[in-house]
């Protein structure tokens, strides 16, 4: 096959791969719920999932968040201190900081929810990791997400309380060799 041939056929298909990706994140991103953009979400999604390319429409009308929630891992130890870890919060957060954390948001609205309960026990082990010390290793954690209601027109008003909601609890979590 010829240089020119090959340019040719990978210019093709990197011209494919930009079209699929328009039309994929355009078809995504539009609040419209049309019979078309709707089997094309169907399709895509596992992709957009994947790469994180997802967005949902839950900050904009006509059903914004009514709650403000964040994360955090509590990690016991045998000897039964507890140790926390907080996911990072974009709130908090330095704006260059956000622009580089912001899968950290997304991580934690899509981590709570059941469909994610197959990898509770990977973000445990994660968190175990984390804490690891030989001679007071964890030996439980537990996932928490802490919300709030968001007020409306309630501008300049004292923070609101956050309650806790433990939605998953990691028993005997000494981690095992190899984990970060």
């Amino acid at each position: 096959m010829k240089a020119s041939e090959t340019r040719s056929i990978l210019r093709d298909a990197i011209s494919i791969f930009i079209l699929f990706n328009l039309i994929a994140i355009i078809c995504w991103a539009v609040p419209f719920n049309f019979s078309l953009t709707r089997d094309i979400k169907n399709l895509v999604r596992p992709y957009m999932l994947w790469t994180g390319l997802f967005q949902s429409w839950d900050t904009f009308a006509p059903n914004p968040k009514s709650t403000n929630s964040y994360l955090e891992a509590i990690a016991i130890t045998q000897s039964h201190q507890q140790k926390f870890w907080v996911f990072p919060r974009m709130e908090q957060l330095s704006f260059g900081e956000r622009y580089r954390k912001e899968r950290y948001r997304k991580f934690a609205e899509v981590l709570v929810q059941q469909s994610s309960a197959p990898f509770w026990p990977d973000v445990s082990r994660h968190v175990a990791g984390m804490f690891d010390n030989p001679s007071d290793p964890p030996t439980m954690i537990l996932l928490v997400q802490f919300q709030s209601p968001i007020k409306l027109g309630a501008i300049g008003a004292a923070e609101p309380a956050f309650k806790p909601n433990i939605f998953y609890e990691y028993i005997n979590a000494v981690p095992s060799e190899g984990l970060p």
